[in-house]
């Protein structure tokens, strides 16, 4: 199960100093009296006495590579479990604008065990035609910042993730093949992360163009365990197939549901967007429907909003939601010819929980550069 080359069992790195503490404090009494015995606890003494908060900055190349798929898997997990024994998260807020067009994205969660609280805050298109995400990361105990992520390139691993948990919870223990349908940056987050809870024998790419689609699974027939190949249509992919994830951009279905198997699991994860669906009726209708938080089912899952405006489901459809299942709350698959359905639109909780993964590993290792926040009761005077 998993990559070729790639270890889950990383060494425990100790902490390093960062750079930016300095060499003279390390001289100090503090490092003295408790630096070698306790660097944490000597990090926030020298930070104290320098006068700075300790939040940091991690750019995306900080925080590259600090983690793996199955780790991100794990921590998000942990997150969805958080969330079905009732920490808070809410659904997306998207703000549109039409000239440039482009809008501006929210969410957020609190995972109090995780001891972090935060989210996304994401532009997209507007003059640039590009994007960018930041991650603000809080204490869950003390309010107090923790970090400000860069978060684009940890967002295929934790939006891969939160597909691989969905997956685990509803696909059939015995699954060994799968279709992924799409070839960028988020198929090859899901397809990572889903071959660290099945032990995957046969994947099927398919996108629309050749070269993309080849080039794609000729990586991932070198990066995993399984035999991936590129096949011509989204049928070819299709059918036979136990898992099918639909990681695209497209607005209207992009396979037809009669083709999946008895005891199939989709994973539709490329669409948050009332009118935009990559499933068709057919596939809502028939499947054990669940979507990340129930609420967003009825603000932007396009493929649940078509089915029920088309009378095909009434709202009763959902069966639970993600953190339900993982909290064992609610059942996952019930049966071996069920088909079931995970609608994955991107959530506060696998962020948070993704990005206090990064933020450990980066404080352990010395990376990151310090913001100095004032806390409001010293910089909030009117004045």
């Amino acid at each position: 199960m998993g990559e070729h080359n790639e270890c889950d069992d990383r060494p425990v790195v100790p902490l390093h100093v960062p750079a930016w503490v300095g060499r003279s404090v390390q001289r100090s009494d503090v490092w003295t009296s408790v630096g070698a015995a306790d660097p944490r606890t000597f990090l926030s003494v020298a930070v104290e006495r320098a006068g700075m908060t300790e939040t940091l900055f991690l750019t995306s190349a900080d925080v590259d590579g600090l983690a793996t798929p199955a780790e991100f898997v794990d921590a998000v997990r942990d997150g969805y479990r958080q969330y079905g024994e009732g920490a808070p998260a809410e659904p997306r807020t998207t703000l549109p604008n039409d000239d440039p067009p482009g809008f501006l994205t929210t969410y957020a969660s609190v995972l109090p065990d995780t001891g972090a609280m935060g989210g996304y805050m994401y532009t997209a298109g507007f003059g640039a035609s590009d994007a960018w995400f930041l991650t603000p990361l809080f204490d869950a105990e003390t309010g107090e910042p923790l970090a400000l992520i860069d978060g684009a390139s940890m967002n295929p691993f934790k939006t891969g993730a939160t597909g691989a948990v969905g997956a685990d919870e509803l696909a059939r223990a015995d699954a060994t093949s799968a279709a992924i349908i799409g070839s960028g940056p988020q198929a090859r987050g899901q397809l990572r992360a889903l071959a660290t809870v099945r032990d995957l024998e046969t994947v099927w790419i398919y996108s629309p163009t050749k070269e993309h689609r080849e080039s794609f699974a000729g990586e991932m027939d070198r990066r995993l365990d399984a035999s991936v190949a590129a096949v011509a249509s989204t049928g070819a992919a299709v059918e036979g197939a136990d898992v099918v994830v639909t990681a695209t951009d497209a607005s209207e279905p992009v396979f037809d549901g009669d083709l999946l198997e008895p005891g199939a699991h989709v994973t539709a994860m490329g669409q948050y967007d009332p009118d935009k669906r990559e499933l068709d009726t057919e596939t809502i209708e028939g499947a054990t429907y669940v979507p990340d938080i129930r609420e967003r089912a009825f603000q932007d899952a396009g493929s649940f909003l078509h089915a029920l405006e088309a009378g095909a489901i009434d709202e009763d459809h959902i069966h639970a939601d993600l953190g339900a299942l993982v909290a064992g709350h609610a059942s996952g698959r019930e049966s071996a010819e069920e088909i079931t359905v995970f609608d994955s639109g991107g959530t506060g909780i696998e962020t948070v929980a993704g990005a206090y993964l990064l933020y450990e590993r980066a404080l352990a290792e010395g990376l990151g550069q310090p913001i100095d926040v004032a806390p409001g009761s010293e910089a909030l005077t009117g004045k």
